[in-house]
């Protein structure tokens, strides 16, 4: 899951990493979620995003580069 919103210029280059991840044999599927359409993620997200998080509920927020997410993607 990507937490962020469409006027969001740092939640684009998150996507754009976890792209390049996803083209590196990185085993990802990622949905985006607006906060914006919700008061609940806005409350909870709005001053963290661009935020990854994994099915396990583990969250990545901003600031993060490539190797930050990856290493958060295995797992570590």
């Amino acid at each position: 899951m990507l937490y962020g919103t469409s006027a969001c210029h740092l939640c684009e280059l998150a996507e754009q990493l976890l792209q390049a991840a996803i083209v590196g044999g990185y085993p990802v599927v990622f949905e985006k979620v607006d906060i914006s359409e919700s008061d609940d993620l806005f409350e909870r997200f709005g001053v963290k995003i661009p935020v990854v998080r994994r099915a396990s509920g583990a969250e990545l927020c901003w600031p993060f580069g490539q190797v930050e997410l990856e290493c958060f993607l295995r797992g570590e």
